[in-house]
C-alpha cells in the first residue's frame, strides 16, 4: 500500500503549520469532487497567481485558504464542512473562501458556519480575486455571499485560460452543465444547463497545454457528449478531438465521464481511427436493473447498455470501460439489487465507482417511497465494490507480461521503496519501482498486480517487444 494518502498528507500539513503566521497575498487550495473541478481550481490558481498572489502548499500558513466544493452527495458536503472547520480551528488568521457546487446550493447551510469569509458559487469563481478584493476593502465579520440564478440559459464561462495545472495529465473543461435531470442528481441544479465553450477556444486552450508540456490532455465537462449541442459554430466532440489529435507534441487524448446514449456510429468510428485516442472509456451505467433504471430516469436499458460494450469490444478488443454504479435507490429490492450485481459481474469492468445513494433535496428520487436505510445501502455498496474489485484485477492480469505505454505522474511509496505511479493508455494504475521523469511517456510492463494497481518494469529501447 502507499504510505502517504492525500488525507494523511493533509492532517500532516495543519498539524505541523496551525501556529504560524499567515503570510499577506499568499493562498492555499484544495479541492471536492470530479475532474471538472480539479481543472476548475486549476483555473482559480492561476487567477490568483496572475493577480500578484503567491501560491503555497495546502495546511501552511496561507492568508487566503479557496475550498472548491462538492455536491453530489451528502457525504461530500459532510467532508467539506468538516474541513473548513478544521481549518478555520487551526488558521484563525486565515480568511476562508467556499466557493463550487456545494456553495451553490447550500450558500445559507455555509453561511452559519463561524469564521467563513466568502461564499461563492459555480459562475463566480472566475471572479474571485475581485470578490476577496470587495471584501477585504468592506472589512466586515459577516460572510460574503455571491451565488448566481443558474435556472436561466447562459454562455459558457472561461475561469481562466492560463490554468494552473502541475499534473502530466491536463484536464481541458469544454463543456459545463446537464439538461438530463435524472431523478437522482442534483447536478443540474448545482450547475443549470449545458453550455459549451466553442471549438475554437477549446482548441487554443489545448495549444497552451501543449505547450507547457503536457502529453496527455483528458476533456472534461459535466455532460461532455453534449458539447457543442448549444452553439451553431459547428462545434462538437468529434470536431474538438480531431483538431487536438492533429496538434504536433500531444501523444494521448482521453474523454472523461460520457453518457451511453452519446457513444453513436459517429463516436465508434472516432475511437476506430483516432490513433491517439486513448483506448479507455467511463460510462455511467447507474444499475443493472431495467426497473431501477426506469426509476432513476435514466434513458436507456441494460439491452442498450450490454449492446454498446459488445460493439465498443469489436473495434477494440481491449477497450477499459470503467462505470458508476448507484446502490440503494428507493424502491430497489433484493431481486433488483441482485440483478444489478449479475449485470455487473457480465460486463467485465475495468473499474467502478460504487456510490450508495444520496438523498439530495429537490430532486424527485428525494421524495419517492421506500426509501433504504443506511445499513443495507452499505452492505449492498460492499457486495459491489467486491465484484468490482474481482472485476479490475482481471482486467489489469490481462497485461502481466505485455507493453503498456506508462505516462509518469509522481514519486510515491511502495513496500518502503521509492517509487513512480503513472497510467497507461487504458487508464491502469501503475507502479513502477524504477527511476522515471515525470510528464514522460514510457514502455513498459505489467509484472504483478497489487493492491489496486499494476507493478511494472521498464523496457530497454534495445531490448525491443518484453
Amino acid at each position: 500500500m502507499m504510505a502517504t494518502t492525500k488525507k494523511a498528507s493533509l492532517v500532516k500539513y495543519l498539524n505541523n503549520s496551525g501556529c504560524e503566521m499567515a503570510k499577506e497575498k499568499t493562498f492555499a487550495t484544495y479541492t471536492f469532487g470530479c475532474k471538472v473541478n480539479q481543472e476548475e481550481t486549476a483555473g482559480i490558481s492561476g487567477l490568483f497567481v496572475a493577480h500578484g498572489w503567491q501560491e503555497l502548499k495546502f495546511g501552511e500558513a496561507a492568508a487566503l485558504y479557496i475550498i472548491n466544493t462538492c455536491t453530489v452527495t451528502q457525504l461530500a458536503e459532510r467532508k467539506a464542512r468538516s474541513l473548513i472547520r478544521r481549518i478555520i480551528r487551526e488558521h484563525p488568521q486565515t480568511k476562508v473562501v467556499v466557493c463550487g457546487c456545494y456553495a451553490q446550493i447550500e450558500s445559507e447551510e455555509i453561511r452559519k458556519i463561524p469564521g467563513v469569509a466568502i461564499i461563492a458559487g459555480v459562475e463566480e469563481r472566475s471572479r474571485l480575486p475581485q470578490i476577496v478584493d470587495e471584501y477585504m476593502s468592506r472589512q466586515i465579520d459577516v460572510p460574503y455571499v455571491d451565488v448566481a440564478d443558474l435556472s436561466n440559459p447562459r454562455p459558457f464561462t472561461t475561469i481562466n485560460d492560463q490554468s494552473n495545472q502541475r499534473r502530466a495529465r491536463a484536464y481541458l473543461k469544454i463543456e459545463d452543465g446537464c439538461n438530463c435531470f435524472c431523478h437522482y442528481c442534483i447536478v443540474p441544479y448545482a450547475r443549470g444547463r449545458v453550455r459549451s465553450l466553442p471549438w475554437q477556444q477549446a482548441l487554443e486552450q489545448g495549444k497552451k497545454l501543449i505547450a507547457q508540456g503536457h502529453k496527455e490532455i483528458v476533456l472534461t465537462g459535466i455532460h461532455i457528449g453534449a458539447y457543442g449541442s448549444d452553439l451553431d459554430d459547428g462545434s462538437s466532440l468529434p470536431r474538438i478531438t480531431k483538431a487536438l489529435t492533429a496538434e504536433n507534441g500531444l501523444v494521448r487524448l482521453r474523454f472523461g465521464s460520457i453518457e451511453p446514449q452519446q457513444v453513436d456510429d459517429q463516436m465508434l468510428q472516432l475511437l476506430q481511427e483516432e490513433k491517439k485516442l486513448c483506448p479507455h472509456l467511463h460510462i455511467p451505467l447507474q444499475s443493472g436493473c431495467d426497473k431501477t433504471l426506469a426509476a432513476m430516469g435514466r434513458r436507456y436499458d441494460s439491452r442498450f447498455y450490454a449492446d454498446l460494450l459488445r460493439r465498443l469490444r469489436q473495434i477494440i478488443p481491449d477497450i477499459a470501460i470503467t462505470t458508476d454504479m448507484i446502490v440503494g435507490f428507493p424502491g430497489e429490492s433484493d431481486e433488483d439489487f441482485n440483478q444489478s450485481l449479475d449485470f455487473a459481474t457480465q460486463m467485465c469492468f475495468a473499474k467502478i465507482h460504487v456510490f450508495p445513494y444520496s438523498r439530495r433535496k429537490g430532486t424527485v428520487a428525494a421524495a419517492l417511497p421506500e426509501q433504504l436505510p443506511r445499513k443495507i445501502k452499505e452492505e449492498r455498496a460492499a457486495q459491489l465494490a467486491d465484484v468490482g474489485e474481482k472485476s479490475a484485477r482481471q482486467y489489469a492480469e490481462l497485461y502481466i507480461g505485455r507493453r503498456l505505454q506508462m505516462l509518469v505522474e509522481q514519486p510515491v511509496e511502495y513496500e518502503g521503496k521509492n517509487c513512480y505511479n503513472g497510467t497507461s493508455e487504458n487508464y491502469l494504475s501503475l507502479i513502477l519501482p524504477e527511476i522515471a521523469k515525470k510528464s514522460e511517456i514510457i514502455s513498459v510492463f505489467g509484472k504483478k498486480y497489487s493492491a489496486g494497481s499494476l507493478i511494472v518494469a521498464g523496457i530497454d529501447k534495445k531490448d525491443g517487444e518484453c
